[in-house]
This record gives structure tokens, C-alpha cells and sequence, in this order.
């Protein structure tokens, strides 16, 4: 138990570097690419972010616990909108650019439903049902990469300049390309690091507990794996860059489904227990329809609605584990 708890706390200092370094690094290689923001927030920080998900539902599918690598799925996408998101807006409120979001805030909820496709199928995702979703993965990824050109070219320089400042570069000194890919890759190294051994700690002392693998894949395995989603996005909001910050969650929200339960399906297909589709996976949608209400009241996600889901996050997590 004594070992785990130092491993808990050695795994939250990891993340919090890790995060800082991908923050910087995203930035500068926005500018670099002439892509925006929004686009690298939704891509190379969504996406990289999302790497602890892949490599432990992929682990725990070969290792034969399909509830593990379903659950942390769905967990993990619970847990980056009512959690993180309800998290970061309460240390400071997120200012959201419709404009840029609107589109991405559709297809996080129509990928929502993919679940539920599984019904078809006698709650099972097939090979061919991930085979396809990592084809969908791929178009649209080509869809965000042109928008995002088209989005950057629209950007006047001033706010390109007031961008580097705010992550303490250098205007006249911009950071070479080569530097920043490696602050990605050095932030990304610690994010996967960090966040295993927080799943690996945390999900030790759960087992000791005799809680489920479901439950535990739900929660604890869900908010270690995205340990990384929520030192980002944090971090990016206190750094005033709500464009990241929003882009990691969606992005990472649409690669968890596509990518990851896609990736992990063509690999072994996936049974889907009864409660996922009864209370987690309805959850899942509700709270990317929320996330979408709030986004378009305002402009932006205040504290006040931050709280809100923070405490529906908390009241599902009880749920679970008194209902174990």
C-alpha cells in the first residue's frame, strides 16, 4: 500500500511536466505548421494524449478483459467532459470559439452512439465495425487537417505573436521546429509514463478491495489513463490557450472511440457488458450533448457550469461503487 501511494505521487509530478512540455511544444508547432491552434490541440495533443488508453485497452483485449478495455473507453470519455472539462473551467473559465467547435462538438456526439451500433451485431463490436471506424478515424483527420489550414490563414499575425508570449517565446526568436516536435515528444514520453503508474497503483489497491474489473476499468483505470487529458488541458487553460485545451478533450474523446475502440476491436472483437449500455454508455452521450449545451450558452463553459459537472461526475463514480 506504502509503495503504491509513493508511486501515485512520483506519477502526478511526471504528468505535470510532461503536460507543460506538450503546452509549449503544441504552440510553437502550430505556428510552424500554419495550422491552428484548435487543429493541434485536436490532433497531436488529443490524440497523444490518448495513448494511455490505446496501449491499455489494447493490453488488457490480448490479456482476454474485454470489460477493462470497453469500460476505460467509455470511462475515459465520461471523465474528460464532466471531470476535466468541469475541472478547468472551474480553475478558469474557457472562452470557446463556436466558429471552431461547432463541427467537432457534432461528431463527438455522433461517434457517442457508435455503442450502441454494437446492438446489432448481439452487443458486440466486430472486426469489420473497427476496421471501419479507424477508416472514419482516417477521413477525418484529413478533414481537420484542411480546416485547419483554412482556419490559420484567417489569423492575423498580432495573434500569433500574442501566442508565443503567452508560453514565454520569443517573437523575434521563434523556437525551431526541431525543438518543439522534441517538447512534444519529450512531454508525451512523461504523460504515458505518469499515467501508467498511476493506473498501475491505483488499480492495485482497487483489486485489493475486490472491486470489479468493469468498475475499475469505469473509474480508476479510466481517470489514470486520462491523467494526461486533464494536466493539458489544466495547464493550457491557465496559459490562456482555451483553443487547446477544448481541442485536447474532443480530440481525445473522438480517438478514444474511433482509434482506440476501433483499434482494439479489428485486433480481438469486443463484448460489451449489459450495464455499459443500461448507464455508461447513455452517460457518455448525455454528457457530449451537455458539454455542447454549455459551449453555446455564452460562448463558454463558466465555472458555475463547471461545477456541475464535476458533481455529476462524482455522482456517477458513488453510483458505481455502491452499486458494485
Amino acid at each position: 500500500m506504502l509503495i503504491s501511494i509513493v508511486l501515485l505521487a512520483v506519477s502526478l509530478l511526471v504528468l505535470t511536466a510532461g503536460a507543460e512540455l506538450l503546452v509549449r511544444g503544441a504552440v510553437a508547432v502550430a505556428r510552424g505548421f500554419g495550422v491552428s491552434a484548435f487543429f493541434i490541440g485536436l490532433t497531436i495533443v488529443g490524440f497523444g494524449t490518448s495513448t494511455p488508453e490505446l496501449s491499455t485497452s489494447l493490453m488488457a483485449a490480448l490479456n482476454g478483459s474485454g470489460d477493462i478495455a470497453v469500460g476505460n473507453v467509455v470511462g475515459s470519455n465520461i471523465c474528460n467532459v464532466l471531470l476535466i472539462l468541469g475541472a478547468t473551467a472551474l480553475i478558469r473559465p474557457i472562452a470557446v470559439e463556436l466558429r471552431l467547435v461547432r463541427s467537432e462538438l457534432l461528431v463527438v456526439i455522433a461517434v457517442s452512439l457508435l455503442p450502441f451500433v454494437a446492438l446489432l451485431t448481439g452487443g458486440t463490436v466486430t472486426r469489420a465495425q473497427g476496421v471501419a471506424m479507424v477508416a472514419l478515424l482516417g477521413v477525418y483527420l484529413w478533414r481537420g487537417y484542411l480546416a485547419g489550414r483554412r482556419e490559420e490563414s484567417r489569423r492575423q499575425a498580432e495573434l500569433a505573436t500574442e501566442i508565443e508570449r503567452e508560453v514565454g517565446l520569443n517573437p523575434d526568436k521563434p523556437a525551431s521546429t526541431l525543438v518543439s516536435v522534441l517538447s512534444i515528444a519529450a512531454g508525451l514520453v512523461l504523460l504515458v509514463g505518469g499515467s501508467w503508474l498511476l493506473v498501475r497503483s491505483a488499480s492495485d489497491i482497487a483489486r485489493s478491495f475486490g472491486i470489479s474489473e468493469l468498475v475499475i476499468g469505469l473509474t480508476i483505470v479510466a481517470l489514470g489513463t486520462s491523467a494526461p487529458e486533464l494536466f493539458t488541458s489544466v495547464i493550457a487553460a491557465v496559459r490562456k490557450q482555451s483553443d487547446i485545451a477544448v481541442g485536447n478533450i474532443l480530440g481525445s474523446n473522438i480517438f478514444n472511440l474511433l482509434g482506440i475502440l476501433g483499434i482494439t476491436a479489428a485486433v480481438r472483437p469486443q463484448a460489451i457488458a449489459p450495464q455499459v449500455f443500461r448507464l455508461d454508455a447513455p452517460l457518455m452521450l448525455g454528457a457530449a450533448v451537455l458539454a455542447a449545451f454549455f459551449m453555446r450558452t455564452g460562448s463558454r463553459l463558466s465555472r458555475p457550469e463547471g461545477v456541475f459537472m464535476l458533481a455529476a461526475y462524482v455522482a456517477y463514480i458513488a453510483y458505481l461503487y455502491l452499486a458494485r
